[in-house]
């Protein structure tokens, strides 16, 4: 199984992106994180022609996730069960005996901010989300935009970032609370090159100086990752003609 994720910043845009991504990588599952459009407007046809299922819970302008699949998806959920959210951030599916669960975590703006608040709150509404799920299904990989740098190594330049949002203690410990449920980030458990990085800022050839961040992640359940095979990022998209801002992270599994 290939499994992969990426935030896409806005659908509408990139649609020609993941089409041809697709047709590239063929990836059994890709989860879509920022689709940035309401559920009518998802081009659900267009993924049915090159033989995907999709879903999604989307939102106008801002948010929204998706999950494109070639087995059919089920038991979908879009929401943390008792957490009122209108943010369209979440959506959990089973494929083909594996429990999949597309996140886009809250950014978070500022360790000072309203915002920095809302993203601990969702953080820990996920945590008992989790513990819930796992009650339920045996394996499960959790994917997307985490808006979290796992370690100081997972930034570009560590000092000059600090404890600022996406680096930030707090942050960390939830993510660090979410991998001790019996997680793997299993994108370190393969030798890695240094600095690798699946977001860069448009601003100030973020990219072309390779100043980015890693904050989409792949974690999967202790038998799961026991049959990772690689995990990698795909670099080229990022090189596109009007990219997202973030480029596909990508997991292989053996199904035996």
């Amino acid at each position: 199984m290939k499994i992969a994720t990426w935030n896409v910043n806005s659908l509408n845009v990139r649609i020609g992106h993941v089409l041809e991504w697709l047709d590239i990588a063929n990836p059994d599952i890709l989860t879509l994180q920022e689709i940035k459009q309401p559920n009518e407007a998802f081009p659900i046809e267009a993924f049915k022609e090159i033989g995907y299922h999709a879903i999604c819970s989307g939102q106008k302008t801002y948010n929204g996730v998706a999950i494109i699949t070639k087995k059919k998806p089920e038991d979908i959920i879009t929401d943390f069960p008792g957490f009122d959210d209108p943010q369209r951030r979440i959506l959990a599916a089973t494929i083909d005996n594996t429990r999949v669960i597309n996140l886009y975590v809250p950014n978070g703006q500022s360790v000072d901010s309203d915002k920095y608040v809302y993203k601990l709150s969702w953080l820990n509404a996920l945590i008992k989300f989790l513990k819930a799920e796992q009650k339920l299904h045996k394996n499960i990989i959790i994917l997307g935009d985490f808006n979290i740098a796992p370690e100081d190594r997972d930034v570009y330049d560590a000092e000059k970032w600090g404890e600022e949002v996406l680096c930030s203690p707090k942050e960390r410990k939830a993510l660090s609370d979410i991998i001790n449920l019996g997680f793997c980030d299993v994108f370190r458990q393969f030798d890695q090159t240094e600095k690798l990085f699946s977001w860069w800022d448009y601003r100030a050839a973020g990219f072309r100086r390779n100043a980015g961040v890693r904050i989409d992640l792949i974690l999967a359940s202790k038998i799961l990752a026991s049959k990772c095979l690689s995990s990698s990022i795909d670099r080229e998209p990022r090189t596109w003609e009007r990219p997202s801002d973030h480029t596909p992270v990508i997991a292989e599994f053996d199904n035996t």
